[in-house]
């Protein structure tokens, strides 16, 4: 394969598109995985156990200059420094072998994208491969890259000199749908590169990009699952008794919700065989890979093609939802397990994105830290929150799903005092929730937060519905309660004059 078009000539080896036993046997070859038992190929990613979100950078670039949401999130960098960069990358293909993975980003063939990976570490080129969506022989014959993504681990930004924080760097030029990374193994960089590319390109086309799960029920009804990392989204849209879109990223346009992935990549710490079957059953399946496990001496385990998930749906598209269910990791312990939002509430929760942090989504996390991350997403980001946030109102206006936030976190007290909400309980929460067994149910309406709590539920402890009688001394629960009610007041400012005296009053009451 010629790479030219690209920049990049090289005189080793290209290897585009390799089979999955072509790239375990070149990753076992250099030492860079090792294959535990059942098949999984167990990889270490080094220092970089997660993202790096302080050294991602966008391109500072007129034809997009004006769209893009500048900050701490969204750092610029001026185009000689992203030449220099893509120079030190392309540089380091000239010697050695390279893989190039061709995929396409989006199930929906009329908002899809053709993304192209070249990297010179094969075990990431399996990532690309399992996480993307692989097109057919015929659609490969006639594919023209319309993202590119030159992948370089090894190599390390000069920080005085190319105008990054650190020697890692992950660089997107938005016009040209190019990203750059060096200085990281850590392979989610590339998904969650690809899409920050889309939820740039989906805008413009009217199409709302999501960072939620998606599953579809028995009845045809579709729901989602806005979430962080850690949160549940996949644990909880890997339901056996419905069928899996996307355990992560999705769009939502004129004819429903569809994967932009064909992969899932979930975090199996703890993970349990009895409340995670599907998940669990792909830790000891050929094809995944496995970062940063423990495996034994004899390689046994102490994510997967999404096709490898049994109750997953082949076509990863389903109608429009109704349901939306927005999952919030509460390390304080104080919002209920569940509540039902009505649509200014939907949107002051979305454009607050509450969650706690959880360990190994992020460098340096390493017990939960409650943030505010807008839309459920805000690192993968680039335009202004409330452009994101004004099209979900209008799938709300225009389809009427019910919106559900939903507690993951913890119950009986903050994180080391109480625990972890039980799974059980989320689940029959969501499926009274989903089957339309709390429409009709009473509700108690929370003095501090204004959310609508349902009384009684089938399944579920009661107990656990009021979180305010779980906790030992109610009187902290209050203190602590008021505390969160201003952190969310304080965080909201930023969005109070774009979002409206309705939304912004939507929030709880200090």
């Amino acid at each position: 394969m010629d790479l030219a078009e690209h920049g990049i000539r090289t005189s080793g080896r290209v290897f585009r598109n390799p089979t999955t036993a072509l790239l375990y046997t070149h990753a076992l070859m250099r030492g860079d995985g090792r294959l535990a038992e059942g098949g999984p190929l167990a990889v270490d990613t080094g220092r970089h156990t997660g993202r790096s979100p302080k050294d991602k950078f966008v391109v500072r670039e007129p034809g997009s200059e004006d769209r893009i949401w500048w900050g701490s999130v969204n750092q610029p960098l001026e185009e000689e420094s992203f030449e220099r960069l893509r120079d030190k990358v392309v540089s380091s293909y000239s010697e050695g072998d390279v893989y190039v993975v061709d995929a396409f980003a989006g199930a929906d063939p009329e908002h899809r994208i053709c993304v192209r990976v070249v990297t010179d570490h094969p075990y990431h080129a399996l990532f690309a491969k399992t996480l993307f969506i692989e097109p057919t022989t015929d659609e490969l014959a006639e594919f023209e890259a319309q993202a590119l993504v030159l992948h370089a681990p090894a190599v390390e930004a000069e920080p005085g000199e190319d105008g990054t924080r650190s020697g890692t760097f992950v660089v997107l030029h938005p016009s040209r749908s190019e990203v750059l990374i060096g200085g990281t193994f850590y392979a989610g960089e590339i998904k969650k590169s690809i899409f920050t590319v889309m939820n740039d390109r989906l805008p413009l086309e009217g199409v709302f990009p999501m960072h939620c799960s998606a599953n579809l029920g028995e009845d045809g009804k579709v729901a989602i699952f806005f979430g962080l990392s850690g949160t549940g989204k996949t644990t909880l849209s890997a339901d056996p008794e419905r069928l899996l879109i996307g355990d992560d990223e999705h769009g939502w346009g004129n004819a429903g919700v569809f994967n932009v992935e064909g992969g899932c990549y979930a975090k199996v710490i703890r993970l349990s065989p009895t409340a995670e079957p599907e998940i669990y059953r792909t830790t000891r399946t050929f094809g995944t890979i496995l970062e940063n496990v423990a495996i034994d001496e004899n390689g046994v385990v102490d994510l997967d093609k999404l096709e490898q998930i049994r109750n997953a749906l082949p076509a990863k598209q389903g109608g429009h939802p109704s349901a939306i269910i927005f999952l919030t990791a509460d390390a304080f312990g104080i919002l209920p397990p569940i509540a039902r939002l009505d649509r200014s509430q939907a949107l002051f929760y979305f454009l607050s994105g509450f969650t706690a942090k959880l360990a190994g989504t992020e460098i340096g996390v390493t017990e939960p830290q409650p943030t505010f991350s807008t839309c459920f997403g805000a690192p993968f980001l680039p335009q202004e929150p409330v452009v994101y946030a004004r099209m979900l109102g209008q799938k709300l206006d225009r389809h009427g799903p019910g919106v559900w936030l939903v507690n993951t976190g913890w119950t009986s007290g903050p994180f080391g005092e109480g625990e972890r909400m039980p799974i059980s309980a989320t689940r029959a929460l969501l499926r009274a929730a989903l089957e339309g067994e709390l429409d009709d149910v009473a509700y108690r309406e929370d003095p501090i937060f204004g959310l609508r709590v349902p009384i009684q539920v089938p399944a579920v402890d009661s107990k656990l519905l009021d979180p305010r009688s779980t906790w030992r001394d109610p009187d902290a629960y209050d203190r602590k309660a008021r505390e969160l009610a201003r952190m969310f007041r304080d965080n909201f400012e930023q969005f109070a004059e774009t979002a409206g005296e309705k939304i912004t009053n939507a929030g709880p009451r200090v």
